[in-house]
């Protein structure tokens, strides 16, 4: 029996057709994209405008959600992240600070059940 996992990755708005394309050439065609906002450890953002300064705490991000067997998990996983390092995605490399913003996390989760709705089919 397969086990099914789930992958939840906050990623970059930015980030995301990269992401697709990547899964996509590889065979992973199905997946759910929500806007999400949120604040990790950089805890928001400080942005200046006029002669003012003000946070933002909650920054705009994307989540990916995709469920696979457990067999190709790290594969995925591996496809996401390379799609995310991307040079053009750093916007200063040069300079890579503790503080700057995150450019994403994914989290692994244990799927017990799957159930199309058009058919009622089950996966365990």
């Amino acid at each position: 029996m397969t086990t099914l996992k789930k992958i939840e990755a906050i990623v970059l708005e930015e980030q995301v057709d990269a992401i697709k394309q990547s899964l996509e050439a590889a065979g992973y065609v199905g997946m759910t994209v929500f806007p999400v906002k949120g604040r990790g450890s950089e805890g928001g953002i400080d942005l200046r405008w006029r002669a003012t300064t003000y946070t933002v705490d909650f920054l705009p991000k994307v989540l990916v959600m995709i469920v696979v067997n457990e067999d190709v998990l790290n594969h995925v996983i591996s496809l996401i992240v390379r799609s995310c390092q991307a040079p053009e995605f750093d916007p200063d490399p040069d300079h890579r600070s503790e503080h700057a913003q995150s450019w994403g996390k994914i989290f692994v989760s244990p799927v017990e059940q799957a159930i199309s709705i058009r058919t009622a089919l089950q996966r365990r």
